[in-house]
């Protein structure tokens, strides 16, 4: 029964006729060009009125013949139609695999015709078929593509139809949210008084849709609607189905009584439309007997069209041929011309060219320079003014007698300080770009090196009140080779967020191995602290250069290059640092580096000499332009008991040399009248032993071979940890004999 219905609504709908009680009469209609329209729709509507009568193989013989005086008429749009109705007979006759084929090649025509009305209807046909075999996704697709193309058609009844037909496919599904959105664009679209079908089906699945959402009362409405609808239009198989859901809801309802009466309506029904199946499906018999002599007809009016266009296409083919061939000298022909032509405008333009590059990169490069003797300039012109700040603020400090002002004194070297750190950081990351850093390779002690560094921050661990916890796996080798100082400087900058951002928590360093052969170590460091933490959407932005992760909590604030110089120190090793956080419970960076694994090597253990005695009555000259830095450095070595001498620039400092003899010279950089450099390649021409030490703000990477070049032994930067620079002055008064003296032919008059 319910195919029976599908099969009238598809015929009703999709071809917009209503049961019709006309009869057309076989007769020959000669074809003209001028009525040949007119002839394919009367056939059209002859086959339909068939159809709707049940005389299935009267309908069959009319759309044969019809197909195939559509081939004869090379028009695809005619092929297209007979192809549908087709397929709507093998359809009616229960041969959905027939009609399936039948649909696709109207499809097909569709398509080649470019009527987008016409693929419409083919899609609306073939999303029926797809989803009477229950292939559901593949139907919806069908549906939406006609829905589409109907909208771009200005089709409205076909787009009515097209959603009607996605509500079947969507009850099916049990989509009933889908079927009712469809049911409201097709009441939207429905012209009731046209199309009484169309009209009851609506109503009949709103009432579906409601009794699902057991809304009775809507449901009956729109039940006993659909009946009244049917009754008029005298529609036994929508009573039947109608009576059938409705004795359903009232079933559900307890309404007893009235669902007795309206079984007995459906029985009514069921019985009549049984009947009516049974002549339909002798009717169906007897056409299926003709169908295999007809398929005969259609298969070979296919391959005569399709041979006729094999014919066009060939010679479509050699046309468009000789039409490229003739084209393509033609092209070849312009083309060298054109590049004849332009030869030699090209070959000017890429001299000028050549010459714009030069020229760029002669500026680029000059930039370069400009920036690289910019940083050097800032870093001498800063870390100058510097040296005396902390240098003066360090000594002030140790007055006992200005303890009231202990406080503003400590404030003044904490920006010092940071202002340093600030230097120092642009620095290293200007060197970092400038591919200026070397790799140097060097074997060293892991777990020395580790200790050292986390040595470094005591003083911070302890104003924070942290603990550090070291953690070295066994299985790293006691001696690796690799590059030390850019580990240091990577954990360096690690450990000191880590304290920086931790109070009253723990420290954890820890390394271990990922990957252990006889010639590599990979290990893997981790820095975790239990600290505030990065929010999540920070974690990105803190390896950003001068970016800091907002902290309402804490007060620190840094320059926020510490994680960029981290990441790109990481990046020259082919590695990358790792980030876990979460804010308030702490932070882990890790990465991986690998190592050289060595047996052993020979420790070169610089000797320290601490006994600041040493110093006590040595004489020392100050080379400095800079009045503050003679003041810092005097007051320092004079807190030593050393003998301190003054020379305001090179060529001073020079002259002292030759009329004194000092245990060692300060020798600044940059200073008028001589630098440091020349003025010492001149005291080396007549003392070769006296220590000389570069004291300097200077950045001495780029200048560190120059120094040494001109004589001197050490190099001390500006501005220095105070007890290193007594070490350094130590180490090198200390390895002069202390019981010999210069003698008198090494002091020459000036």
């Amino acid at each position: 029964m319910t195919k029976l219905y599908n099969f009238f609504l598809f015929f009703s709908f999709c071809f917009g006729l209503t049961a019709q009680n006309t009869l057309f009469v076989d007769t020959q209609i000669d074809i003209d060009e001028k009525d040949i329209s007119a002839y394919f729709t009367t056939m059209l509507d002859s086959s339909n009125v068939y159809h709707a009568q049940g005389n299935y193989k009267r309908s069959l013989e009319l759309n044969i013949d019809l197909l195939l005086k559509a081939f004869a008429s090379e028009n695809p749009l005619y092929i297209h139609e007979g192809y549908r109705l087709l397929g709507a007979n093998y359809w009616a006759m229960n041969d959905t695999i027939l009609a399936r084929e039948s649909f696709e090649k109207s499809k097909i025509f569709a398509e080649q015709a470019n009527d987008a009305r016409a693929m419409a209807y083919s899609y609306m046909d073939l999303a029926s078929i797809y989803s009477e075999n229950n292939a559901l996704e593949k139907a919806f697709i069908y549906h939406e593509e006609s829905i589409e193309l109907f909208e771009l058609s200005n089709d409205l009844e076909g787009l009515a139809k097209a959603h009607y037909k996605t509500v079947l496919s969507s009850i099916k599904m049990k989509d009933y949210r889908r079927a009712y959105l469809h049911i409201l664009k097709a009441r939207k679209l429905n012209k009731f008084d046209e199309n009484s079908a169309l009209s009851v089906g609506l109503d009949f699945y709103t009432g579906i849709y409601y009794a699902q959402k057991d809304n009775f009362e809507m449901a009956d409405t729109y039940f006993m609607k659909a009946i009244r609808e049917a009754e008029k239009a005298n529609l036994s198989v929508e009573l039947q189905r109608a009576y059938e859901e409705y004795n359903k809801s009232l079933l559900r309802q307890g309404k007893f009584e009235e669902a007795a009466i309206a079984q007995t309506m459906y029985e009514m029904y069921r019985q009549v439309n049984n009947e009516d199946v049974r002549l339909l499906e002798t009717e169906t018999l007897t056409a299926k007997l003709q169908v295999a002599e007809y398929r005969k007809d259609v298969q070979a009016a296919e391959l005569q069209n399709q041979l006729q266009s094999e014919i066009v296409e060939n010679k479509s083919k050699l046309n468009t041929f000789l039409l490229i061939v003739t084209a393509c000298f033609l092209v070849l022909f312009v083309a060298l011309f054109l590049a004849y032509r332009n030869r030699k405008s090209l070959v000017s333009e890429l001299k000028l060219k050549n010459k714009e590059y030069l020229k760029a990169k002669e500026k680029s490069e000059k930039l370069a320079k400009a920036k690289s003797k910019f940083f050097s300039t800032v870093s001498h012109e800063l870390r100058t003014p510097l040296y005396g700040v902390i240098g003066l603020s360090t000594i002030l400090l140790e007055d006992k007698t200005l303890k009231k002002h202990e406080s503003d004194l400590k404030s003044l070297k904490f920006s010092a300080d940071y202002l340093l750190a600030l230097i120092n950081d642009v620095l290293q990351i200007n060197k970092i770009d400038s591919n200026n850093l070397e790799d140097e390779q060097t074997s060293f002690n892991l777990r020395e090196l580790i200790k050292t560094i986390s040595s470094s921050f005591e003083y911070m661990r302890l104003q924070n009140k942290n603990k550090i916890h070291i953690h070295i796996s066994d299985n790293i080798p006691q001696f690796i080779r690799g590059n030390s100082v850019r580990l240091s400087q990577i954990l360096m900058n690690l450990i000191g967020n880590a304290c920086k951002f931790t109070e009253n928590g723990d420290i954890y360093i820890i390394a271990e191995t990922t990957e252990v052969t006889e010639m590599v170590t990979a290990i893997k460091f981790y820095i975790k602290d239990t600290g505030i933490g990065i929010p999540a959407d920070k974690q990105e932005s803190v390896f950003e250069e001068f970016s800091q992760a907002d902290s309402i909590n804490y007060k620190y604030q840094g320059t926020g290059l510490g994680l960029p110089i981290v990441k790109k120190l990481l990046a020259l090793s082919n590695s990358s640092v790792s980030l876990e956080s979460e804010f308030g419970e702490g932070s882990m960076f890790s990465f991986t580096l690998l190592f050289e694994a060595i047996q052993q090597i020979e420790e070169k253990k610089e000797i320290i000499i601490t006994d600041a005695s040493l110093l006590i009555n040595k004489n020392i000259l100050i080379v400095d332009d800079n009045r503050i830095n003679q003041t810092v450095t005097k007051k320092i070595l004079e807190k030593n008991k050393v003998i301190c001498d003054i020379a305001q620039n090179g060529e001073e400092a020079v002259c002292k040399a030759r009329e004194n003899e000092y245990d060692l010279i300060l020798m600044d950089i940059n200073m008028p009248v001589k630098n440091g450099m020349q003025a010492t390649k001149e005291i080396r021409a007549f003392d070769k032993k006296i220590p000389i030490v570069a004291l300097t703000a200077v950045e001495v990477e780029e200048m560190r071979f120059k120094i040494y070049e001109s004589g001197m032994n050490d190099i001390i930067v500006k501005p220095y940890d105070i007890s290193k620079f007594v070490q350094t002055i130590l180490k090198h008064i200390a390895m002069d004999d202390p019981g010999s003296s210069r003698k008198s032919s090494n002091l020459r008059a000036v």
